[in-house]
């Protein structure tokens, strides 16, 4: 009897997890944007050109990475951000599977350009499709970009599903407006077709931020503290609610949810002022251990 049981190609892997980490153009902006924060960035620099299908780009002005760093970074479950076990219990960062970048090199041509602050030139590597990386020495700033052309050009049928240019265009731009929001000490810019959408200037506090982002709202701040548990709020009067919860931001030590039990607690604070089934505008901070939340 012959061996059923064999061990899949790297390629393979790669393109099955891009199944889950890389839904659309948005899904691509989301984990990039991610990495750049648990880099360090102050600025982070959105880019795409026809709603992200053929172009995305995204700069930071991070840590970088070594040479050595940046060609481990294309290995699948290699990451920076655990090393044991307990780690996954503490994680007080946006990645920690280690798959984002090999699961888009896998589905798109992609190009990641890094240098650390302390080094005199930046590595380029490049990888289509998921092939053998091309590497060479090259010269960028400090930080990191990563460029995505072609999204999905080895797939035809994820392609053939994602939604008109605006569609996408506009998931990105939630993507980018959800990085703001959970980190206001943070500059974030968006350009669409080479023009500048979206401008979020460093703020000074959540507030500040929320009233920037959320711009035609007036928002009210709540705070509360229970124990380890603490709930900043900043909300819109009542009649600014909307059908649904879609303008309603929730976040969990920073991290953007959706949580229809929560959405519909802070809808029901409003008591009888508020309609069933209606939702406020705002955002919701949740801060609280590490440890009590299994991200």
């Amino acid at each position: 009897m012959s061996d059923k049981v064999h061990r899949l190609s790297d390629d393979l892997a790669n393109q099955i997890a891009a199944g889950e980490v890389v839904e659309r153009p948005a899904s691509v902006v989301k984990e990039l944007v991610e990495n750049a924060l648990d880099a360090g960035a102050t600025k982070v620099r959105v880019e795409i050109d026809q709603g992200g299908l053929a172009r995305i780009r995204v700069t930071d002005d991070g840590e970088g990475m070594s040479h050595a760093d940046a060609l481990r970074a294309m290995e699948r479950h290699a990451t920076s951000k655990i090393s044991h076990i307990d780690d996954l219990m503490q994680i007080g960062t946006f990645g920690f599977r280690g798959e984002a970048l090999p699961s888009i090199a896998s589905v798109a041509r992609m190009t990641l350009i890094t240098r650390p602050h302390d080094a005199d030139e930046a590595t380029e590597v490049i990888i289509e499709g998921g092939g053998l990386p091309r590497v060479k020495p090259a010269g960028a700033a400090a930080g990191t970009s990563v460029e995505v052309r072609d999204l999905f050009f080895n797939v035809p049928a994820r392609r053939k599903f994602l939604k008109a240019t605006g569609t996408e265009s506009a998931h990105v731009g939630e993507a980018v407006l959800l990085a703001a929001l959970a980190r206001p000490e943070v500059s974030f810019v968006l350009a669409r077709d080479g023009r500048v959408a979206r401008e979020y200037l460093r703020a000074g506090s959540r507030r500040e931020r929320a009233a920037r982002a959320i711009g035609e709202e007036k928002l009210e701040p709540c705070i509360g503290e229970r124990g380890a548990l603490r709930i900043e709020a900043h909300l819109a009067s009542p009649e600014r609610a909307r059908a649904g919860a879609v303008a309603l931001y929730i976040f969990v030590n920073g991290r953007a949810i959706k949580d229809r039990h929560i959405a519909r607690a802070v809808a029901q604070s409003y008591g009888s002022v508020l309609e069933p089934g209606r939702y406020p505008v705002g955002v919701i901070y949740i801060d609280l251990p590490p440890e009590l939340v299994d991200v």
